[in-house]
């Protein structure tokens, strides 16, 4: 499900992108769309979030998740992935490629060290793709 993404633009985006929107739904059936970092590995995308937040409470009831990337402000380059969010133990290397990707925003705009994140944003989400699209 995952050709669309391996090669020209869309493998560019969610490597080079910093935001991606995920959309989550609540208990009661509302959607809540919230902006995340995340890494790609080519496979699966990984998230880091606090364990208060809405979107684990959404996951942890229904773990079908859509996300994509913003467009080009004409309509166009658009990235759009579903699939099904899991809560898992990301291995080191992806932590630290997720810390590498985020370096910079992880010092300036958080005020923080990788070591801090990883302790305020414990849950490791990956979502692994059943449904691309991308133009």
């Amino acid at each position: 499900m995952t050709e669309v993404l391996q090669q020209g633009r869309p493998a560019d985006r969610l490597a080079d992108d910093s935001v991606a929107w995920l959309t989550t739904v609540s208990a009661d059936g509302q959607p809540q769309s919230s902006p995340v970092w995340f890494f790609w590995d080519g496979a699966s995308l990984w998230l880091r979030s606090q364990s208060q937040a809405g979107k684990v409470r959404n996951i942890e009831g229904n773990s079908r998740v859509a996300i994509h990337l913003a467009d080009d402000g004409r309509g166009g380059d658009i990235v759009t992935i579903e699939g099904q969010a899991s809560f898992e133990d990301a291995p080191a290397e992806l932590f630290d490629a997720y810390v590498a990707k985020y370096d910079e925003a992880i010092r300036t705009a958080l005020g923080t060290t990788a070591e801090q994140l990883a302790a305020d944003y414990p849950r490791t989400i990956r979502i692994t793709p059943n449904r691309t699209r991308a133009w």
